[in-house]
């Protein structure tokens, strides 16, 4: 029955995830610039290490007896995904939490399940799916069944999006300032597909994960897998994130000169300080969860979308509840709701296919 525990810690990292942006939304007087890269320092440089002092002794051996070209692919990776996680925040501010969520977060699942398993049908590795797996066993077909529902879920949250754009001359004109389709939905794809890089990191990093795994099993046998296993590897990746990250936001309190934002006496400093932390700690505990929901289902298709949808099906839910769809006509509601009941119906039918293997 562990795949019951791997979908219910993938649960606890998705609702980590959806609702990360929450604290952010409760920032005053600030830049977006200026909020996002105090969050990142906790997010990306304070506490993973934290969490992999905590969890794996000797953490910091394992990574410095890695090799140099599985570091540097994992950083790689790691560059890439920032560059999907620093327009995340962009496509969140211009299409709302709900709508804004599930495109990005809805291209970064089917990327990010498929296209590894596309190399491991190329060259093969113990343990790992290549794409025919999705084709001709149970469980693959029910997975990708659960990934094709997942979209149709995705398309309805899109629709809804776009109905609600419709609509945008009975919101207030603050609402339309923020809301602006055309560029947010842009800058979401490109934040979809980059932000699949994450897991492209997990997999160029896995030997770390294999070595951590491997000397807590010799320290506790006969009690499976390592819960923990990932979050030696989350430290590379986040390192690559932090830097892409890290020179934009630079670039921009330059550029728009807001570093004066943080010594600002209109703004509550201790108050904005406090949210962003909660903020960037909520959002890491996303991948803690998940490592944890990967070492009970396997770091394959299953763990991937799981994780995604439950993050678009929480981000959904945070934006019907912050009423980002009050004042919408009948149909536009009614799309996204349905948006986030279909989505609920992929997750049942990907971890069901756990069971079929």
């Amino acid at each position: 029955m562990s795949w019951i525990a791997g979908v219910f810690f993938h649960f606890i990292g998705g609702f980590a995830s959806g609702s990360f942006y929450v604290p952010y939304k409760r920032v005053k007087g600030w830049s977006w610039e200026a909020m996002w890269i105090l969050g990142g320092i906790f997010s990306w440089v304070l506490v993973p290490p934290v969490a992999a002092y905590l969890t794996i002794p000797n953490f910091f051996k394992i990574i410095t007896d890695t090799s140099s070209s599985i570091i540097g692919y994992t950083y790689l990776f790691g560059l890439l995904w920032g560059i999907g996680g620093l327009t995340y925040g962009l496509g969140v501010r211009y299409l709302g939490v709900s709508l804004g969520s599930s495109i990005i977060l809805g291209l970064s699942m089917v990327f990010g399940a498929l296209m590894p398993s596309i190399y491991y049908f190329f060259n093969s590795v113990p343990g790992k799916h290549g794409i025919d797996f999705f084709f001709t066993t149970n469980s693959g077909i029910c997975v990708m069944i659960g990934l094709l529902i997942c979209i149709v879920g995705i398309y309805l949250c899109g629709r809804a999006g776009v109905l609600k754009e419709k609509g945008l001359m009975n919101l207030s004109g603050a609402v339309q300032s923020e809301y602006k389709f055309g560029l947010g939905i842009t800058v979401a794809i490109v934040s979809g597909i980059l932000s699949a890089c994450f897991n492209f990191g997990i997999e160029a990093g896995k030997p770390m994960a294999d070595v951590a795994n491997q000397l807590w099993k010799a320290a506790n046998p006969g009690q499976g897998e390592f819960l923990y296993q990932n979050n030696v590897t989350y430290i590379v990746i986040l390192w690559g994130g932090f830097t892409t990250n890290f020179i934009w936001c630079l670039y921009l309190l330059a550029r728009n000169k807001t570093f004066s934002d943080y010594t600002k006496s209109s703004a509550p400093l201790g108050k904005n300080l406090l949210l962003c932390a909660l903020a960037g700690t909520t959002w890491y505990l996303q991948f803690f969860f998940y490592g944890m929901g990967e070492s009970r289902l396997g770091n394959g298709a299953s763990s991937w979308i799981l994780h995604m949808a439950f993050i678009i099906l929480i981000s959904n839910a945070w934006g019907v509840i912050l009423k980002e769809w009050k004042g919408v006509s009948k149909p536009t509601y009614r799309a996204i709701i349905a948006g986030i009941v279909t989505i609920i119906l992929s997750i049942c039918i990907v971890g069901f296919a756990k069971t079929l293997e």
